[in-house]
Parts: C-alpha cells; sequence; structure tokens
C-alpha cells in the first residue's frame, strides 16, 4: 500500500493536492478557532470541515485516475443527476418529504437552493457547477475552430444562459454569477473573438441596466440595499444592512502584522465569521501575515490550476482545467471582495476555507479533475508510466 501511494505521488501533480491540503488544514484550524471564540466552544464545523475535507482528497485521488475524457462523454449521465436535483428547488419551497426538505432557505434570504436531509444540507447547484463545466467543455471541444460563427454562439450562449437563469429563480445570484463568469472563461479559452467577446459584454451591460431601469422589482430590496451598503457604508439608513460587512472591514483593519491570536474569546465578533466571512476572521486572529498566506495558498493553487490548462494534451483538458480556474477564481474574487466591504455581499463561499460539506466536496471533485488532466499530460510526455 505504502509503495502504490509513493509510486501514486511520484506521477501525479503532488504540490498542487498538497497546495489544496494546506488550505483544508488551515481552514480547520481557524474553524475550531471560530467554534470557541464565537459559537460558545462548539466543535462542530470545523469536525464536519475536517471529515468533508478528507472525504474530498480521497474523492479527489479517485477521480484523478479515471480519464476526465470519459468523464466528459458522460456528460448526459451527470447532466441529468445534477439538474435533476437542481430543478425541483425552482418550484418547491420548504416542502417536507419525510426526512427531506427540498427547497431549504438556509440562509433566511430567499435563497431557495438547499436541500435539508436530517441534520445536514446539501446545494445541489455545487455538483451542476462541476457538470456544467464539463458539459461546457465536450460542447466548446465539438465545436473548435468554430466558436464564433453565428449558430454556434447562440447554441454556447444557451447552454450557459439557461443554467444561470435556472440559479437565479433558486435565489441564489452569487451562485448565477459565478456560472456565468466560468462560461465567459471557457468561451475565450474555446477560442472566442476578442471583438465578439466586448461587443457582447457591452450588450449583456447595456442589456441588464435596461432591464433594471424598466423593472426595479427583479432586483430584491435587500439586494438593492446590499449595493448601497458598499456605496455608503457609514449611511445611518443603512446601519442593519452594513452590520456584516462594517465588522468584518473593523476586523481585519485590527489584526495589525500579526493578529490578535487564535482561540481568543475576546476577539471582534463577526456575523457568519465561518463561512462568507472566514477571511476576515483569520485577518483579524492571524493580522497581515495570515491573511498573505491565505491569498498566497490560493493564489499559488490558482497559478497551479493554470499550468495544467497550459500543458494539457488537448484542447477538452485546456477547457475542463480552466472552467476550473474560472470558478476557484471567481469566487476567491467575489468572497474577499465581500470581507473587503468593495464587494456587496451575494452568498459566494472562500474554496476550501469557508465552512460547507457538500462545497468542500465539490472543490475536491474538480481537484480530481485538475489532477486527472495533469496526470494525462505527464503520461504523454512519458515522466508518469499507468498507476497499477
Amino acid at each position: 500500500m505504502l509503495t502504490l501511494a509513493r509510486r501514486y505521488l511520484r506521477r501525479i501533480d503532488a504540490v498542487y493536492l498538497a497546495l489544496c491540503l494546506l488550505c483544508s488544514a488551515f481552514s480547520v484550524v481557524g474553524l475550531f478557532s471560530v467554534g470557541y471564540s464565537q459559537l460558545g466552544g462548539s466543535a462542530n464545523k470545523a469536525s464536519v470541515q475536517f471529515i468533508a475535507s478528507l472525504l474530498g482528497a480521497m474523492l479527489a485521488v479517485i477521480v484523478s485516475t479515471v480519464d476526465y475524457r470519459a468523464l466528459a462523454r458522460a456528460w448526459p449521465l451527470h447532466a441529468v443527476v445534477a439538474w435533476g436535483l437542481v430543478l425541483p428547488t425552482l418550484f418547491l419551497r420548504n416542502l417536507q418529504a419525510g426526512f427531506v426538505v427540498i427547497g431549504y432557505d438556509a440562509g433566511g434570504t430567499s435563497n431557495y437552493s438547499w436541500y435539508r436531509i436530517g441534520g445536514m444540507t446539501f446545494q445541489p447547484a455545487e455538483l451542476a457547477k462541476l457538470s456544467f463545466i464539463l458539459t461546457l467543455a465536450w460542447h466548446l471541444d465539438r465545436v473548435r475552430g468554430r466558436v464564433n460563427r453565428p449558430l454556434n454562439l447562440l447554441a454556447l450562449g444557451a447552454h450557459i444562459l439557461l443554467p444561470v437563469l435556472a440559479i437565479h429563480i433558486q435565489g441564489d445570484d452569487g451562485t448565477a454569477l459565478v456560472f456565468a463568469g466560468i462560461g465567459v472563461v471557457m468561451l475565450f479559452a474555446g477560442g472566442l473573438s476578442i471583438p465578439l467577446a466586448l461587443a457582447g459584454l457591452g450588450a449583456a451591460a447595456a442589456g441588464g441596466a435596461a432591464v433594471l431601469l424598466t423593472h426595479p422589482g427583479l432586483l430584491k430590496g435587500y439586494q438593492f440595499r446590499r449595493i448601497l451598503a458598499v456605496l455608503t457604508p457609514e449611511d445611518p439608513d443603512l446601519a442593519d444592512i452594513a452590520y456584516q460587512q462594517n465588522k468584518a472591514a473593523m476586523a481585519i483593519g485590527t489584526g495589525g502584522l500579526t493578529g490578535q491570536g487564535l482561540f481568543q474569546q475576546e476577539s471582534i465578533f463577526i456575523p457568519n465569521a465561518w463561512n462568507d466571512f472566514i477571511f476576515s476572521y483569520l485577518a483579524n486572529a492571524l493580522g497581515f501575515v495570515g491573511a498573505l498566506a491565505v491569498l498566497g495558498l490560493l493564489g499559488a493553487l490558482l497559478l497551479r490550476t493554470l499550468r495544467t490548462a497550459a500543458a494539457s494534451v488537448d484542447l477538452l483538458g485546456r477547457l475542463i482545467a480552466t472552467g476550473v480556474f474560472g470558478a476557484l477564481f471567481l469566487q476567491c474574487v467575489i468572497n474577499i471582495g465581500m470581507n473587503l466591504q468593495v464587494l456587496p455581499v451575494i452568498g459566494v463561499t472562500l474554496p476550501f476555507f469557508s465552512a460547507g460539506g457538500s462545497s468542500v466536496l465539490m472543490v475536491y471533485l474538480s481537484v480530481g479533475l485538475v489532477l486527472s488532466i495533469g496526470l494525462t499530460s505527464r503520461r504523454s510526455a512519458g515522466l508518469a508510466a499507468p498507476i497499477e
């Protein structure tokens, strides 16, 4: 067993896997500290994160040994499963079916994108995100060299827009934005011309502004107030909606160079510190050094993902790795932007660090795909023999 493990680590991108495990270890320690200082000593968040990370790493290892091309070809199977779980949440709201609640509103913000199974919650959009990357990569690979033709662009636009609209109907606009961003990044990687891309982005921006001006009711009241809270955080009329971000900004600002320390009960209270605002908590507890460590780990992981994409032996692998990069990059930018009070709160978690079993498992499945692409590239270059 030990010999097989050593052989496996010599053949895959062990640095990439190690970076993921370091992020998870950092997260678990941080969540233990959050539980001690802000949740009355509860270790539940950290325990769930540890188990999910362990299971996720095992799944990543398994997926890395599977040919990513076979997974892409099996798109009807995983697409039916993923979207078959998403679709009921578009229409059902907190429906109790035995010990399962469909369309569960986990955050109390009209986001009915969850299933509650006993005492656990699961967000099917995370699985759909992975399926979306695989199916869009397969679609782009089928039209290689012909992406800019009008009919192909229309089909690709529908491929991206329909999932975005489905997630929006759920009420999870943060995840819908990530889906849209993944689609744009993958279109570029698939050969979309820059003039067409700029024209499309301009038309989308103008169309979105026109729709909001003519139908302002599409933007929920609390969403509009969150945007205003970023623009005018000191407005007393927005004190309630800006409270979370103001506390996060205060926590980051008082962290100093080395922070207030982990497991300190007198640390600044940050609402939802274990989830969307884990970066603020770590910046307060570990200071600028700790925040830089988080950014360094995530930055190295993103660069390593791009490196795998660039070294891929085929377009399909390049597109899948680019899609994973897009998902991780967008979540990092949006989440840290929320913590720094430069973007409104839209419920996007920080990959690996934020508490959440389903999101951690799906991130590690994405890691497995990137490892599979890297392993195939190394085999083609004669640097890795098949694992036996």
